[in-house]
């Protein structure tokens, strides 16, 4: 049966509309508040242009935040999948209570991200943390005097936290992908004499490819414009070495306890994320393209 132009177009609308209204609009009129010094809170507007721009780019904790951001992004990403595909490989094996283990590790994906920062608070705290008391008890005194929240440690406690939390939803997007390859694929690759490993990269990351490929993508948009944990962790106000550029995009625009009302440096900030994410978002698609594997 023959579908019309009209009958798609009509499906198409409200999907479009709603995209028009959610998000090209307010992508425009970011891009049009970055050209204006501007609060935010009054009607008092300067255009100067590309100057927010300008500053930006000798912003030292605005190049920190995207360091940061972009730390997170590929050290926590290669992490994060290296843990998922290591996860995944063990739950589909025979392991006993496979579905027990995996609700275990996604839990951290639907706890609230302010239980999960007071959650690793106490784990980190230098008196009664369980890190520092596992090290004592382990007999590892020097690492059991650490404060691993100080500034030259802070961004790493907290990564390690990010990839805690992130393994299990990514875990569940590759057993989802991996529960629908045929097992005979594995039997026959079994009486052929194929290890583990040749199966993992002739037969798994193969047949997983387009599933990868979206977790890949949806990992660096996330990475990209992570906010809560990293806003939340140090408690009252996040900390310059906890910063990522969304996190300072908000500060920039609203302040943390001295306001700073710069909304239209705020809107740059904005501008220059969307740009990064959809420019590497392309590089990826780009990289990532392969023909299809039909099974």
């Amino acid at each position: 049966m023959k579908v019309s132009n009209r009958f798609i177009l009509a499906m198409l609308l409200p999907a479009s509309l709603l995209y028009l209204v959610f998000f090209l609009i307010p992508a425009a009129q970011t891009f049009y508040y970055s050209l204006f010094d501007f609060s935010g809170l009054s009607e008092n507007r300067v255009f100067i242009g590309l100057d927010n721009y300008k500053e930006l780019l000798g912003d030292s904790l605005f190049l920190l935040s995207m360091r940061n951001t972009f730390t997170i992004l590929l050290l926590g990403g290669l992490v994060v999948f290296a843990l998922a595909f290591m996860f995944t490989a063990m739950l589909n094996s025979d392991i006993r209570g496979r579905r027990f283990f995996r609700g275990v590790i996604f839990i951290p994906n639907v706890i609230a991200t302010i239980a999960l920062t007071t959650l690793w608070a106490s784990l980190y705290n230098p008196r009664f943390g369980l890190f520092n008391s596992l090290f004592n008890l382990l007999g590892f005194e020097e690492l059991g005097k650490t404060t691993w929240t100080d500034p030259s440690k802070i961004f790493w406690a907290m990564l390690v936290a990010l990839i805690w939390i992130f393994v299990g939803f990514y875990l569940v997007l590759l057993l989802a992908g991996t529960d629908k390859i045929p097992v005979e694929y594995y039997e026959a690759a079994k009486l052929d004499g194929a290890s583990q490993v040749q199966m993992f990269f002739k037969i798994t990351i193969p047949l997983l490819w387009d599933v990868l490929t979206v977790a890949v993508v949806m990992w660096t948009i996330a990475a990209l414009k992570i906010f809560e944990f990293p806003f939340a962790f140090t408690s009252l106000e996040p900390v310059p070495e906890t910063y990522t550029a969304a996190v300072y995009l908000y500060i920039m625009g609203f302040g943390q306890r001295t306001p700073i009302y710069r909304l239209g440096y705020a809107s740059a900030i904005g501008v220059y994320m969307l740009l990064a994410i959809i420019l590497i978002v392309i590089v990826l698609r780009r990289l990532m393209r392969r023909d299809v594997v039909q099974y």
